[in-house]
């Protein structure tokens, strides 16, 4: 295998993988967890902080986990290794990348099981909503939560088509279906967009959203926290699925270029989702501050209420089941590299596996949900287990050791080489914020999740 290639082939172009790495960035979390934490948090203080965070935090951890994979040409554990070895240093770092390939699967597990959620409300969606008005709504989901069947049945199918994509291959997969699947999430996401410029509730929403109250920022200051966790993991930083998707970048890309257009459309996405929720909330009388049950307790009382409301309601359902389907298949992807480059496996036996793994846990966090739920450990079940340990801990130790490794142990000339930047003030600031800004905000995080400072409290 040369420097330049993998065994696993490459994107056909620049657009391809942009696409590709789009649709790994964009998922739940902008759809459903942007426009819910905005709705917490103020609106437009919360979305201005959340978009320096990109710029300042996201972005420059982004192209070094792009670089990061490019430079490598493998599985993010034998990339990093690699790369550590090749700069004499200890291939320990190779557990870094390990343990992104380890979060991905754990991710894809209960994220899985919410994606389940949705192939269920966008089924209710389709054969009309049995249930009306919120206290129908709060037993539809309950009721969901305690049907095993149901729960195992929804996340089984998704994981079904989760490992038929990546099976596929690269170009014959992964490219194949994100070029079908993201142009499809963006035409939908604009229609449902355009549907609330003709709502009663547009100015107001934008107003929310857009126009930020920074006096927010004294009343909630873990609303600063709240911003800048959310742009971590919105952009799937951590998880091995960039660096994955950067081994398969053709060598003439500019990895900061690229970095730029994938953040950028991944924040896009984000306004544009709450740009479209926010003003059906203003219109129909509800609170934008509903937390975790916006999706599936409150925006159904809009859409029932809306005209055309059932269309509109399977509109937005197979908007974010596309949405998780792009994220779950660059949650496989690192795991299924791996074993092929060290276990010599087919891809398809490679994603049978590992979809296999992710299958076995995520029917262990279905069923915490409900005939399991008396079993805890840290009086968390599996599915809140596996939440907690990914997001709170593995996601930023692997972010705050990405940007260390990409900016303290590899070499100068071969960042600049692989960003493709003038050794310059771009090149420096970004160099500063990899060694010294992203990891410090990242450890912030991580210190307040253990209540270790307490900003949040």
């Amino acid at each position: 295998m040369s420097a330049d290639n993998t065994i696993h082939g490459q994107w056909s172009s620049r657009l391809a993988f942009v696409l590709a790495a789009t649709g790994s960035a964009v998922g739940l979390g902008n759809i459903w967890r942007f426009p819910y934490l905005a709705g917490e948090n103020g609106g437009g203080a919360f979305v201005v902080v959340y978009l320096a965070c990109v710029l300042l935090v996201g972005l420059p951890l982004m192209s070094a986990e792009i670089l990061l994979g490019r430079r490598g040409r493998r599985n993010p554990m034998d990339a990093m290794r690699s790369l550590a070895l090749a700069e004499r240093r200890t291939p320990w770092w190779g557990g870094v990348g390990l343990m992104g390939i380890l979060a991905g699967l754990l991710i894809l597990a209960f994220y899985s099981v919410v994606a389940g959620w949705l192939l269920f409300y966008l089924y209710r969606s389709v054969s009309g909503w049995a249930a009306v008005g919120t206290a129908g709504l709060d037993r539809l989901f309950s009721s969901l939560l305690s049907s095993p069947l149901w729960l195992v049945g929804t996340h089984t199918l998704f994981m079904v088509l989760t490992v038929t994509v990546v099976a596929m291959g690269v170009q014959g997969g992964l490219e194949r279906s994100v070029k079908i699947l993201m142009p499809t999430l963006l035409f939908m996401l604009l229609l449902l967009f355009g549907y609330a410029v003709g709502t009663p509730g547009f100015g107001e929403g934008v107003r929310y959203l857009l126009v930020p109250d920074f006096g927010v920022l004294a009343e909630r200051p873990a609303l600063l926290l709240e911003a800048l966790s959310q742009a971590f993991f919105s952009l799937s930083i951590g998880m091995g699925a960039l660096m994955a998707y950067g081994a398969y970048l053709p060598k003439h890309a500019s990895v900061f270029r690229m970095a730029c257009w994938v953040t950028g459309l991944d924040t896009l996405v984000a306004l544009l989702a709450g740009l479209a929720i926010m003003p059906l909330l203003f219109s129909y009388g509800l609170e934008p501050a509903q937390g975790t049950g916006l999706v599936f307790k409150t925006l159904p009382l809009a859409f029932g209420e809306m005209p055309g409301g059932r269309l509109w309601a399977i509109v937005f359902f197979l908007l974010l089941i596309i949405a998780a389907w792009t994220s779950a298949i660059s949650l496989m992807e690192p795991a299924t590299a791996w074993l092929i480059e060290n276990r010599r496996f087919s891809r398809p036996l490679a994603a049978l596996t590992a979809g296999g793994v992710a299958w076995v846990l995520g029917v262990g966090c279905a069923l915490s949900l409900n005939v399991w739920q008396e079993y805890k450990l840290f009086d968390k079940n599996l599915f809140e287990l596996l939440d907690y340990l990914t997001a709170k801990i593995m996601l930023p130790i692997g972010g705050v050791l990405i940007g260390c490794f990409a900016g303290w142990v590899i070499a100068r000339r071969l960042t600049l080489a692989e960003l493709h930047v003038p050794d310059g003030m771009l090149y420096r600031a970004w160099l500063f914020a990899v060694r010294y800004l992203a990891p410090a905000a990242v450890l912030v995080v991580f210190l307040d999740a253990f209540g270790i400072i307490g900003f949040s409290g």
